[in-house]
């Protein structure tokens, strides 16, 4: 029996490039191997390195025409034209087809991205007529939505190794499901659902199978890259997150011994940047230093880096954890702050301790660690002024932003206080939509909140000559590194002056109409310096406004 497990392409007006892995298609290919291993495990990523190109807005995001109307080359540029990115849907019906696979999986991963998976299972199905299965975060959000698709037999719901192995026993004969955990099926027009199970024990699973995926589609900074999970499981409930509907709330940890070992296999295959994609990789602190120590001890020449892109929360981090993280490679520190907003914070169950966060930023960059700060604008409850004062907060400390916009995640705690989201209410559930509108704030507000923390950005990334420098004096270094660099001192002059943003396009520089600078001033006002990433202070005055 051959099994083609496949990562659909996604649309959208950007991509992620560093966080692409097709890791979780990866563990399935393993668990198979070790139980049932005459059965053949394909794995196809039609999303990575395969190409992009320019497709018309859809009509659900028309809306967005006006805001992202300008292909800008300046440095706070938003988005502009949408593409599609990966094979054509045509090319992988194409391919599919050529494979003649017995089973195909569809990974279903993010809200937005499910007609994709959907389209997939569609052009595939009409080419080549192959029972399709979908697993994945999403489908664990909405197992009944993805399953009543005509086009999608069975899923998955939660983690999916056991229930993998145990369907693919019976496949062959076409009966038994109901003894399958998580497992979703159709049966005389009816959706079944059977009761969900603990996965294998996490020890037991075996290292991810990579060896379909080429090994230079997955770089940073130009190195082999690969993801690492160390733990399964999220004690926290905050209430903007659905990551309990896959893996629970009960953390499951990897040994430190388990974890080296796999590191040891990768660096052994090429790999030398790893980027452990864990929701709490440093809850447990005993095991995290141990980790650390014994990374030290095997890698000697310090030539691994160690990333957490998928955020570390700040709180459970010290300066020792963090001498010891340093050391052991890793290089970047994504901290997930939210908001400086206690009351909201409270009431989306996240936990706030600012005294806690400036202790960590300040360790974080003593040691050298490139920090970024993560903000949601917009999370329902939230207020312009609090949103300001975040970003006023971040500013005069030695952080870059990364704010985004917030959207609803299907069957999250917080989704259950909104009305049933239609189908294009879930397409919809993207950052770049800015789909989410209350009487304290509209989208223009978001726009333009999301644009000023890459005039922040900017600033915070000139490499100034002194301790403190002014304003004038750091646009005018700005504009002798680059040409992209000297539009954004040009257009952020021309702000302060004329108080109108510009974008930098191929017709010279034009309005952005959407932009609020009366919206911009009220955080501009509220700031005497800023803090850039290397610590330097930028003075504003006296170049405040003009």
């Amino acid at each position: 029996m051959k099994v083609l497990l496949l990562q659909p392409p996604v649309q959208d007006f950007y991509n992620t490039d560093i966080r692409l892995q097709p890791v979780g298609l990866a563990y399935l290919k393993a668990a198979a191997a070790k139980y049932l291993p005459k059965i053949q495990i394909v794995i196809k990523d039609y999303h990575h390195g395969q190409g992009r190109r320019t497709i018309p807005l859809p009509r659900e995001l028309a809306y967005l025409k006006d805001y992202y109307a300008k292909d800008d080359k300046s440095p706070f540029s938003t988005f502009h034209h949408f593409y599609h990115f990966g094979a054509t849907f045509e090319e992988i019906a194409e391919d599919v087809a050529k494979e003649k696979p017995d089973l195909v999986g569809i990974a279903s991963l993010f809200a937005p991205y499910h007609r994709e998976a959907l389209r997939c299972a569609e052009v595939i199905k009409a080419r080549w007529p192959v029972p399709v299965l979908l697993g994945g975060a999403h489908v664990s959000a909405m197992p009944e939505f993805m399953l009543g698709n005509p086009s999608v037999d069975f899923v998955i719901q939660g983690e999916g190794e056991r229930p993998f192995v145990e369907f693919l026993k019976v496949f062959p004969k076409k009966q038994k499901f109901k003894s399958i955990p998580n497992l979703g099926y159709k049966e005389s027009g009816r959706l079944i659902f059977n009761p969900r199970k603990e996965n294998f024990p996490i020890e037991t699973l075996p290292f991810p199978d990579l060896s379909d995926l080429p090994r230079d589609h997955y770089t940073f900074e130009k190195k082999p890259l690969c993801f690492l999970i160390t733990s399964r499981g999220c004690p926290y409930r905050c209430a903007f997150c659905s990551v309990h509907k896959t893996f629970g709330r009960k953390c499951r940890r990897r040994s430190p011994e388990n974890i080296l070992a796999e590191i040891r296999q990768r660096y052994a295959e090429g790999t030398r940047v790893f980027d452990f994609e864990d929701d709490n990789l440093t809850f447990d602190r005993k095991e995290i230093l141990e980790l650390c120590e014994k990374l030290i001890l095997a890698f000697p020449q310090k030539d691994l880096q160690l990333l957490a892109m998928n955020g570390i929360c700040y709180w459970t981090l010290d300066r020792e954890i963090l001498e010891l993280m340093r050391r052991a490679g890793f290089t970047h520190l994504n901290l997930s702050l939210v908001s400086t907003n206690t009351k909201l914070l409270k009431g989306v169950l996240r936990p706030n301790r600012l005294k806690k966060y400036r202790e960590v930023v300040k360790d974080a960059t003593q040691l050298g660690f490139k920090v970024v700060a993560y903000q949601i604008l917009g999370l329902p409850g939230d207020t312009l002024p609090s949103m300001i004062q975040t970003l006023v907060f971040n500013a005069k400390l030695p952080v870059l932003l990364g704010a985004s916009p917030f959207y609803l995640i299907p069957n999250s705690p917080i989704a259950r206080h909104c009305p049933e989201p239609s189908e294009a209410d879930i397409y919809k559930a993207r950052l770049t939509a800015m789909a989410i509108e209350t009487r304290d704030f509209r989208r223009e507000d978001l726009y333009t909140l999301l644009i000023t923390t890459r005039i922040l950005n900017f600033l915070k990334g000139i490499p100034l000559n002194a301790p403190k420098v002014s304003l004038p004096k750091a646009l005018a270094i700005a504009k002798k590194l680059d040409l992209r660099s000297a539009l954004g001192a040009e257009i952020l002059r021309r702000l302060l002056k004329e108080k109108i943003l510009h974008a930098a396009t191929s017709k010279g520089l034009e309005p952005l109409s959407r932009f609020r600078p009366e919206l911009f001033f009220q955080l501009w006002r509220k700031l005497a310096t800023i803090t850039t990433q290397q610590g330097n202070t930028l003075v504003l005055n006296p170049f405040k406004e003009a």
